[in-house]
């Protein structure tokens, strides 16, 4: 069995396809006009051999650190929670004895208070991870916690405190190169959503000990063609990326207005998570899109799935298996009568027998499904996933006739949050806040 998309129940024939399907030709211009013009580093990859040799020399002043503490939030932090989860999952299980990576990507000054009281700051490596530094959620904690290694390292604190930000401009920069700090940069028109194999999810898999370098490699297997030069209509048209984004944009035109993200690796169970931000803030725009939902098998067949086969009949799904997991400790070989059907098999037998249930399921209720069926739950499979559903993403947003790279309506909220801080520049947010606090307040106590 090798790594294969599942297209039997994607529902294609019934669905609106024809004019997305007819534009590879179109789509495969775009793609190498931008991938030439170095606007899709994500695709292309071309600071990977630069990269590759920055991780390398970084191994050794890595492994000097029990602890990294991740200040990051949205894409600066949710590749790197899904590697941890999937690849080093022993700082979830008892006896644990390290590294450890703790990441900081809320306003949550429980935890703050926490690793300020109880990590040995001697032993620990603050990552600041931000293209601007501008991000205020990771720009505020880099000020408390910067503060409080000064205060307990002394003069020895800057070896504590490692950048991953802009090359060349923002705060980070500025920073870094006033401190004299380790940096390595985020490469240019690369977004946070984008960017988990780039030194901002690389450097915390390295220190977990992760392979970096089967990531890229997984992903280069599905990036590379797209990035060719000779790329063309046909070759597009062929590739899994695109197919899955002409399915997406005649989902979405056909009134099925969510994605579901249904994943059957326990321990890939984060990697929802990260899709839903690549998903929901690249095709969110002008009143397009479809919903991101991500759910975790077996674990959301008893919550959420009530809603997937009998709601409204308004979702797809992506639907993640792997057929070579750990099949775990057998069975009893002789349980109560009643369960006798599982008498010996392996444990993970059941995982198997709900995905197959589940799936089968979804179908049975008109949910169009494709699976995502991989041979190993490997780096190099994990970055053949990210290749794929990026690449899809990117495709998609272009169909719709969006930008998949930007997020106007995110940056709304940011500039309102600053400003009700008291942020400076923000006069019309100032004045909107003004305006939204003077309404007549509608409250009812419960």
């Amino acid at each position: 069995m090798s790594d294969a998309l599942d297209w039997t129940n994607a529902w294609e024939a019934k669905l609106p396809l024809g004019p997305h399907a007819g534009r590879a030709g179109e789509l495969a211009a775009r793609l190498a006009g931008e991938v030439k013009a170095g606007k899709l580093p994500f695709v292309s990859m071309p600071y990977w051999e630069s990269l590759k040799g920055e991780l390398a020399a970084a191994r050794a002043d890595l492994g000097r650190f029990e602890h990294m503490l991740l200040l990051g939030i949205g894409g600066s932090a949710l590749g790197a929670r899904f590697l941890q989860k999937a690849f080093a999952p022993g700082q979830d299980q008892p006896g644990h004895a390290g590294p450890w990576l703790w990441i900081a990507d809320n306003v949550d000054a429980i935890s703050l208070e926490a690793w300020l009281a109880k990590l040995p700051p001697e032993k620990t490596l603050v990552l600041a991870v931000s293209k601007s530094g501008g991000t205020i959620e990771t720009t505020g904690q880099y000020f408390i916690i910067t503060r409080w290694l000064e205060e307990r390292l002394g003069a020895a604190w800057k070896e504590h405190l490692w950048f991953v930000t802009d090359a060349e401009a923002g705060f980070f920069r500025q920073e870094a190169d006033r401190l004299g700090c380790r940096s390595l940069p985020v490469p240019e028109n690369l977004g946070g959503r984008y960017s988990v194999l780039s030194a901002v999810g690389l450097v915390p898999a390295e220190f977990l000990g992760i392979d970096s370098a089967g990531l890229v490699a997984g992903a280069k297997d599905i990036l590379d063609p797209l990035a060719a030069p000779g790329l063309d209509g046909a070759a597009l048209a062929a590739h899994p990326s695109f197919r899955l984004a002409a399915w997406a944009a005649g989902l979405m035109d056909a009134g099925f207005c969510e994605m579901i993200f249904f994943g059957y690796v326990p321990l890939w169970a984060s990697l929802g998570d990260w899709f839903a931000q690549l998903w929901a803030e690249s095709l969110g725009k002008s009143g397009k899109g479809s919903q991101p939902v991500p759910a975790v098998g077996v674990t959301d067949q008893h919550s959420v799935n009530q809603m997937f086969l009998d709601g409204p009949r308004n979702k797809a799904c992506l639907f993640l298996t792997c057929g070579g997991l750990p099949q775990g400790p057998r069975f009893p070989a002789s349980p109560p009568e009643k369960f006798a059907y599982i008498a010996g098999k392996p444990f993970g037998e059941l995982l198997s027998a709900e995905a197959f249930g589940t799936r089968m399921a979804l179908c049975k209720y008109g949910v169009p499904l494709v699976e995502i069926a991989l041979e190993r739950d490997t780096p190099r499979a994990a970055g053949k996933v990210m290749g794929l559903l990026g690449a899809a993403t990117i495709l998609t947003g272009w169909l719709l006739g969006i930008d998949p790279l930007d997020q106007p309506a995110v940056e709304l909220g940011k500039r309102l949050a600053q400003a009700r801080m008291g942020g400076s520049g923000l006069d019309r947010e100032k004045a909107d806040l003004d305006a939204f606090l003077a309404q007549a307040r509608d409250g009812q106590e419960f």
